[in-house]
């Protein structure tokens, strides 16, 4: 038996991330070029994000019929259980024969055919009891986070810190989004031509649908919107929906020397740079040389001809004479609001990294502090929906600072009004504090943004 295109892939881009520490949307983007199948491009997608999604529960189920657990297998022998597992249990329209032959093959094909038999005998075990739900095989004394953290295939750990912070009724529905496929958003960058780029979309066969609130947003799904004109030519780009919302709350007017102090891979940047105009003045920083060629492509993309690229360290203090009317510090984070985009951080993820986040954050932020002008905003934000990723770096970076202070809800809420659809009520976007605050469970990522103001007889 061969093995179709789409599982191949799947396997190769699994083994990266697993070896490597690759992502898999970089891994997928590379691989599904022009020359894949838009079918095998689907199942190639849907198996991989599947695969990392469920990882925990197929291990679960799959440790019962095997001496020694999945984790101290060979990873080619891990992967191809864990892919057959997959589409046996989740993909429905996938004949078992299919699922359980071509990931005997892969572990051939990757010359582990010692394991073959192995395979085999387990996928055809698993596949008997296919139909049953997974709940039955967890033992019913098991702690309740515990037994959540199998069935939701998240770490326990990170179970127990939700529940104990969000509760049950509130930790429940982000397991459960973490786990569902993430709405593709998209930006509308020319809304006056809003009608012709919907028209070439939906020409293409994919489904458009309206933004969540952002009158600038819009969902695809059926097709990918990269092989498109309007995308080639700079009219929309792939974004999620809160990540568009950040930098609006900055309300960047044209002329505004502007400063994107963590910019790559650049979707907030142009946000930033339409805003200010011809006559502003927008810097992108990055840490990173290649990531700012990479950006440097996207902007030739969008045609945006007023941003300044330049490679620097954010943590340290900034080598700008001039201060900034407008800085936007979109951190460096442990990205628990995207793990539904991005499932393989779970278990790449540690408790203690948060406490290095947060000091990393904290200096980012005082740096980025020392360079805002009198009258300036500035906004941090993250993708994180961790209270030391986010309110505490913000408590801690402002001090005792007199002359800097938080904007308000109501402020935020009056200058992202303009960019809501009708009859949203933006006050829904933000505690009481002036926190902007999104979650997976409404269908999201989960963004947090604060702003912050300087005085204006400050400095």
């Amino acid at each position: 038996m061969s093995v179709s295109p789409a599982r191949k892939i799947a396997f190769d881009v699994l083994r990266r991330v697993e070896g490597e520490g690759a992502y898999a949307s970089d891994l997928l983007h590379e691989a599904l070029d022009v020359r894949v199948k838009p079918a095998d491009a689907a199942l190639a997608t849907e198996i991989t994000l599947g695969v990392l999604r469920w990882r925990r529960l197929l291990d679960f189920l799959l440790d019962r019929h095997l001496k020694k657990p999945v984790q101290r297998l060979d990873l080619p022998v891990a992967l191809a259980l864990r892919i057959g597992l997959y589409q046996l249990r989740f993909l429905e329209r996938i004949p078992a024969r299919a699922a359980v032959g071509e990931s005997v093959e892969l572990v051939k094909q990757a010359r582990k055919t010692s394991a073959a038999t192995l395979v085999n005998a387990v996928l055809r075990r698993s596949a008997e009891e296919a139909s049953i739900p997974s709940a039955e095989f967890v033992p019913p004394a098991l702690a309740v986070v515990e037994r959540l953290a199998i069935l939701h295939s998240h770490p326990a750990w990170l179970v127990e810190r939700w529940f104990a912070r969000f509760g049950e009724s509130q930790t429940i529905p982000l397991l459960v989004a973490n786990n569902q496929r993430p709405r593709l958003s998209c930006a509308l960058h020319s809304p006056e031509r809003r009608a012709e780029i919907f028209a070439e979309l939906e020409s293409a066969g994919m489904r458009v649908e309206p933004g969540l609130f952002l009158k600038s947003a819009f969902a695809l799904s059926g097709g990918s919107p990269t092989k498109t004109h309007s995308f080639r030519d700079g009219l929309i780009s792939i974004q999620d929906e809160a990540s568009q919302a950040v930098p609006l709350l900055l309300g960047v007017q044209p002329g505004d020397r502007v400063l994107d102090l963590c910019a790559a891979p650049g979707g907030k940047t142009s946000a930033l740079a339409r805003a200010a105009g011809s006559a502003g003045i927008v810097i992108a920083a990055d840490r990173h040389t290649h990531r700012l060629r990479a950006m440097r492509a996207q902007l030739e993309r969008l045609h945006l001809q007023n941003v300044r690229l330049v490679e620097l360290d954010g943590e340290q203090p900034l080598p700008f004479r001039a201060k900034f009317d407008r800085i936007l510090v979109d951190a460096p984070c442990s990205g628990t609001g995207t793990l539904a985009r991005h499932p393989e951080i779970r278990w790449r993820l540690r408790p203690d990294q948060l406490a290095e986040f947060h000091q990393l954050q904290v200096r980012m932020l005082r740096s980025a502090i020392a360079s805002l002008a009198p009258g300036g905003q500035l906004v941090y934000s993250t993708c994180s929906i961790e209270s030391e990723e986010n309110e505490s770096v913000v408590l801690e970076a402002l001090g005792g600072d007199s002359s800097i202070q938080r904007v308000s809800a109501d402020e935020l809420a009056y200058t992202l009004r303009p960019q809501l659809v009708e009859n949203f009520d933006p006050r829904s976007l933000f505690s009481a504090d002036g926190g902007f605050g999104t979650s997976p469970a409404n269908h999201t990522d989960g963004f947090f943004a604060a702003a912050i103001e300087r005085g204006r007889g400050a400095l």
